[in-house]
């Protein structure tokens, strides 16, 4: 498969499982009361420490499989109950962070390493998607239409979280939570598809 479609289709994978919507809303709470210039510096470095995340295991993810002696199956699976668990999550309208994490980045100047980038952007869901994606296309040419993928969601996340604040107040929690829960069926969707691929792999 060509870089090109490989991108579109991890890029298609990726969307619905970072979220960027349901990390929009916990920005717009985490960042309450930051100035302007905090709130922009905030959403570039979320940006670019999910590409930076993300990029790493695409890199690596596969060296470290070979190493533990863990099988593309064994990954498919276990990331697709990740990915399924997390869809659930957001049909249920679960809260993405536990009550100790809120408590802990109410009180921290610096929300986009943790809790942003790592877990809601680029978390365990999104990193097994990456490694997945890899794996099923080995290869230079499979590897950097994966990272172009990541780059593209990085952006696009980073601009988001920028300018799309505002969104937040019009749409209101009954709007943030329908589209959080549009995202989640489709999330649950793609942890299925990744359970199913790698449970007919071990046949």
């Amino acid at each position: 498969m060509e870089p090109v479609h490989v991108a579109i289709a991890a890029l298609a994978a990726l969307l619905p499982i970072t979220n960027p919507v349901g990390a929009l809303a916990t920005f717009a709470g985490l960042t309450d009361g930051f100035s302007h210039t905090a709130v922009r510096r905030q959403a570039v470095m979320t940006g670019l420490y999910a590409f930076v995340i993300l990029t790493v295991f695409a890199v690596l993810g596969t060296v470290v499989l070979a190493g533990l002696g863990i099988g593309l199956p064994a990954l498919q699976i276990a990331g697709g109950l990740v990915v399924g668990q997390s869809g659930l999550g957001m049909l249920n309208s679960r809260a993405s962070l536990t009550a100790d994490e809120k408590s802990q980045s109410a009180t921290k100047k610096d929300v986009s390493f943790s809790p942003m980038a790592l877990p809601l952007v680029a978390g365990p869901g999104a990193i097994g998607v990456v490694i997945a994606l890899v794996a099923r296309h080995p290869g230079a040419g499979g590897r950097a239409g994966v990272v172009a993928a990541t780059a593209v969601l990085a952006a696009a996340v980073a601009l988001l979280l920028r300018y799309g604040t505002p969104l937040v107040d019009r749409l209101g929690p009954t709007g943030v939570g329908a589209l959080t829960r549009v995202i989640g069926f489709l999330t649950l969707a793609i942890g299925v598809e990744l359970v199913t691929h790698g449970v007919l792999a071990t046949r």
